[in-house]
């Protein structure tokens, strides 16, 4: 029987370590991206994240089981069975080991020939996208290993260790904006040997910490076949979706450098880096829910779960819609303060971006739950085959003479698609109720974001773009925001206790006050 209350606080808990990282994250990723940008040019920028698109996509092969062993762990942690814990740890290292040498072996072949034959490079940058490519390979594979020991981190909520990683990794990343700035020699090679030592390290305190703190993070070669059977058949239907979700991403990126140059991958890029500081947010939220979606549904705490999926997916929401509101009204004008010279397309990219985050947010705990059933086989045909059409899609309307936006615009339309595919086979599989879900949670964010965009795009209409005056658009827009999430969007019982919490947080200051 798991403790409702408790664990309600410890994902307040861990939500709020992982927002503090965040903030701080966010806001030196946002430094180092403008800096980066200026140090490396628009075309080295766009190249290493186009080189790094290349690697990425061979992540369709770890993708699906890097899913398997967190349900794995997180499901025998639910059951608490610490015996099985530590044969399904030792079994995924042993797959994950065996998998970083297969990708390297495809990298070295199929990858480094797509490189090198079909890329739309500049013939003078060609041997420097060749050491990127290898130091990518390097950094992947490092964190490919890595995975089952951040899986038992997420498990066991210990969010506090992952914040502090996280600051760790944003610090050096400061330090590496500098050495790239004063270094003589080639920029974009020496950024990508840089980054690739800094995944070494955090990952290497990644394990300390695990063979430290969680007794099944001891390593012993085990070969379970039938242990392995499990978790290949959850991770070969798994792998339809996984490969559907690189495939859109890093294809979708490949695919714009064929047609339209590396110029375009860099405005991507920055549409992608303000995404990820923005949806940083959510993913904490995620993060810290995750664990307890599949310990209640391995608990069997039916109702208790079903309240995690309607609150996440609500609650997802609106995170992104009180940061990413400020930046769809005023992207234009956030950018030059952020960058001074804004590449073509960035503006466009950047709002599409979001958006397309806040569709997917919603179906963020229906994955989650899909997962947690181990049962994901009719799931990934109908909702990975809907993703696969994303990239031909794509690719057929940029032949077409389309604008590159256009594949953002596409994924959007195919994720709403997606979301009433999972609401009908989850019917199906646990009693979701369809209905419930589009009252208290669909119309819900619908109604809240209409009402919250309306009065903040109205007012910046009619005011001169300056600083002064994108804080006060930017404020007014988290009041109004605020406001109406407040009064539309929360349940009686969730306004008490945001209140009740007002109160507290009130006599709190006012007794230290006096």
């Amino acid at each position: 029987m798991l403790n409702t209350s408790f664990n309600k606080r410890r994902i307040a808990k861990n939500t709020l370590f992982l927002y503090c990282r965040m903030l701080l994250l966010m806001l030196i990723s946002l430094y180092t991206s403008r800096v980066t940008l200026q140090a490396l040019g628009v075309k080295d920028f766009g190249i290493y994240n186009v080189v790094g698109g290349v690697v990425a996509m061979f992540s369709v092969l770890s993708g699906s089981l890097s899913a398997a062993i967190s349900r794995f762990i997180t499901y025998e942690l639910g059951k608490e069975n610490e015996d099985k814990l530590k044969i399904i740890f030792s079994s995924a290292l042993t797959i994950q080991i065996v998998l970083s040498l297969l990708v390297v072996v495809f990298a070295e072949t199929v990858g480094l020939w797509f490189l090198n034959e079909k890329m739309n490079i500049p013939i003078d940058r060609m041997d420097a996208a060749n050491w990127v490519f290898q130091f990518t390979i390097i950094t992947f594979s490092i964190s490919l290993i890595n995975i089952p020991y951040n899986a038992a981190i997420i498990s066991h909520e210990r969010m506090t260790f992952f914040a502090y990683i996280g600051i760790f990794e944003s610090i050096c990343k400061l330090i590496i904006v500098y050495f790239i700035m004063v270094s003589s020699r080639d920029r974009l090679v020496l950024y990508s040997i840089l980054i690739c030592m800094i995944t070494f390290i955090s990952n290497y305190v990644y394990r300390v910490y695990c063979k430290r703190h969680f007794r099944e993070c001891d390593y012993r070669f085990i070969w379970d076949r039938h242990l392995l059977k499990q978790i290949f058949g959850f991770a070969g239907w798994n792998f339809i979706g996984a490969s559907a979700a690189v495939l859109r991403d890093q294809g979708g990126n490949i695919v714009i450098n064929l047609f339209c140059g590396p110029a375009v991958n860099a405005a991507r890029a920055i549409a992608f880096q303000v995404n990820g500081a923005i949806h940083g947010f959510v993913a904490n939220f995620m993060t810290a829910l995750n664990p307890q979606i599949t310990k209640a549904y391995a608990a069997g705490e039916h109702k208790y779960m079903m309240g995690l999926i309607y609150q996440g997916a609500r609650l997802s929401f609106y995170m992104l819609l009180l940061l990413s509101l400020p930046v769809l009204v005023n992207t234009h004008y956030i950018l030059q303060l952020w960058l001074n010279v804004v590449p073509d397309h960035t503006v466009f990219f950047v709002r599409l971006v979001l958006i397309f985050a806040m569709c997917e947010s919603i179906s963020n705990p229906l994955i989650t739950m899909m997962l947690a059933t181990g049962d994901i086989k009719k799931y990934q045909i109908v909702v990975g085959g809907l993703q696969m059409i994303n990239l031909p899609i794509s690719y057929i309307l940029l032949r077409l003479g389309f604008f590159p936006e256009i594949i953002l615009i596409v994924a959007i339309i195919i994720s709403q698609c997606c979301l009433a595919a999972r609401l009908f086979m989850l019917r199906r599989m646990i009693h979701l109720s369809v209905r419930d879900y589009l009252r208290k949670v669909y119309w819900n964010v619908f109604s809240v974001s209409v009402l919250s965009a309306i009065p903040p795009f109205f007012i910046s209409c009619y005011v001169e773009k300056t600083f002064f005056s994108l804080l006060g658009v930017s404020a007014f827009s988290l009041c109004t925001t605020f406001c109406v999430i407040f009064y539309s969007g929360c349940t009686k019982s969730e306004q008490r206790f945001i209140l009740d919490k007002v109160r507290v947080i009130y006599n709190k200051i006012s007794i230290h006050g006096k």
